[in-house]
């Protein structure tokens, strides 16, 4: 008798604490996926400024999802793929708004500056269904600047 009462207990434990649980998974993967997009910013600075070659990080909406990689300016106005550093997607679980130059892309020069800086499209967000439906802070948006920094935030959608 004992024991039935004790896997009850646990197994209402259980129950009550599974929302709460994929909570924290969905939390993580969207804070996951902004943190994956600032380090390929941050690995696009260092490479312009270690190589002394313009980079970016550029944005493609050619699939359901976004995508983003990172590239090098060979020579003027000529832009190759760096294939060591790997080719990233936004899960499509995700809502995202890339609001960002025509050219879809941040662009570093050789001393960490963002050649392509436009004060009026410079923000990706990155915004989860589930947490929305929460009512947790679901947007995680990323604004970058003209020295090259990138200010990471989270808000709650109304």
């Amino acid at each position: 008798m004992e024991m039935l009462i004790v896997v009850s207990i646990l197994g209402i434990m259980m129950v009550s604490s599974y929302p709460s649980i994929l909570n924290s998974l969905e939390t993580r993967s969207l804070e996951n996926c902004a943190r994956d997009i600032i380090t390929s910013m941050q690995q696009a600075k260092f490479l312009a400024v270690n190589t002394k070659l313009n980079h970016r990080v550029i944005f493609s909406n050619a699939t359901a999802s976004w995508a983003y990689w990172i590239e090098e300016e060979t020579s003027p106005g000529a832009w190759s793929r760096q294939v060591k550093y790997p080719y990233n997607e936004i899960p499509s679980k995700f809502t995202a708004t890339i609001d960002l130059p025509l050219s879809q892309a941040v662009e570093y020069s050789s001393v960490g500056l963002v050649t392509n800086y436009d004060g009026l499209h410079r923000t990706i967000t990155i915004q989860s269904g589930k947490l929305k439906t929460y009512t947790q802070p679901d947007l995680r948006i990323l604004t970058f600047y003209a020295g090259g920094s990138i200010q990471y935030s989270k808000s709650q959608s109304t």
